[in-house]
């Protein structure tokens, strides 16, 4: 009875393994929850730049998920957010449909366009650059149609959204609950998917594609997988601010606007980690905060912190503090060992 019940329990071994897997997620659903009583309490500005850093921590989770899997350069997250956004705005205001079955279509429609772009790289048999090449390429494409479709998009001035819920602003604490939520949710998907067999084949495809082909791994269907999942994440993120902004514009969506931020978020975050996208973002909302009053100087700045933070952080923040702590680990269980004998 003493040695059976000494044993190991499996059920118990998983549990625990899933509770330590989760454990980022829930601290940091937790300091989201609070930090509005904390941080910027009733303050319109502030909680703008909350949720503008929420969105893009959002949209860093769907390009995290891939490029940081998958290897997949996509820089189109602007024009993917806007097939969300505008798709979801246009469909209201042609049909009488409700605002949920926009954004249900204005996500699919990022889907099916992001799995398509995928579908044509793995058919091709692109790298990485011209991956990035030929999905800039549609980026670039997406916004000269804005552009020239001005009877539906509203060109340059933009769409006013006639059906956003006051309460759920950018500028409200509503809003910031609402992308704070969307962002546990990304996060926990991206989780489990890192769990499952098909985070897996994810890990086998970043760290050598040609031996996970022959491991018996699918590279085409689980990278269109990726870029589905991923483009689905980033239109819906893009349908709900359309929503809550209340106004959008090719410029909500534009290359330099999204893709150059969410890039260089992701990779001071730390590239395929599940928090590297919300630190990266998090940090980048305190320097706009703290660079607000430096006006010409503030891009000068702006260019000197992300030069010296990449010098510092070559392969992110979480990858940093990984590797300290392994080592801090280490040395205090060498230390003892290494102490000569007092005999």
């Amino acid at each position: 009875m003493a040695e059976t019940s000494s044993e190991p329990r499996p059920g118990r071994a998983v549990g625990g393994r899933v509770g330590r897997a989760l454990l980022p997620i829930v601290v940091t659903a937790a300091i989201l929850a609070i930090l509005p009583s904390i941080w910027f309490g009733d303050s319109p500005y502030t909680t703008s730049l909350a949720v503008q850093a929420l969105v893009f921590a959002s949209y860093g989770v769907g390009f995290n998920l891939i490029f940081g899997s998958t290897n997949q350069l996509f820089l189109c997250v602007g024009a993917l957010a806007g097939v969300g956004g505008y798709g979801a705005v246009i469909l209201i205001d042609e049909t009488s449909l409700p605002m949920a079955a926009g954004i249900v279509v204005g996500t699919a429609g990022a889907a099916i366009v992001g799995g398509l772009l995928s579908w044509i790289a793995v058919r091709r048999s692109l790298g990485v650059i011209f991956t990035g090449i030929v999905t800039l390429v549609f980026s670039l494409a997406f916004h000269n149609l804005l552009l020239g479709k001005g009877d539906l998009t509203g060109a340059e001035t933009g769409l006013v959204v006639t059906s956003a819920a006051a309460d759920l602003a950018d500028d409200r604490v509503g809003g910031y609950y609402l992308f704070a939520g969307l962002l546990v949710t990304f996060l926990l998907v991206f989780r489990a998917l890192q769990l499952s067999h098909v985070g897996w084949a994810f890990r086998a495809l970043r760290d050598d594609e040609v031996a996970a082909e022959l491991a018996g791994v699918d590279v085409a269907r689980y990278r269109v997988y990726a870029a589905t999942i991923g483009s689905a994440m980033i239109g819906l993120t893009g349908a709900l601010l359309a929503y809550s902004a209340g106004f959008i514009s090719p410029s909500t969506y534009g290359f330099e606007r999204v893709d150059v931020r969410v890039l260089v978020l992701v990779a001071f975050g730390g590239l395929g980690t599940l928090l590297g996208p919300v630190i990266g973002a998090g940090v980048f909302a305190i320097l706009d905060e703290r660079l607000t009053t430096s006006l010409e100087l503030r891009e000068v700045l702006y260019g000197v912190f992300v030069i010296a933070i990449f010098l510092f952080f070559r392969h992110g923040v979480v990858s940093a503090v990984v590797s300290l702590y392994n080592r801090l680990v280490g040395h205090r269980r060498q230390k003892p060992a290494l102490q000569p004998s007092e005999e």
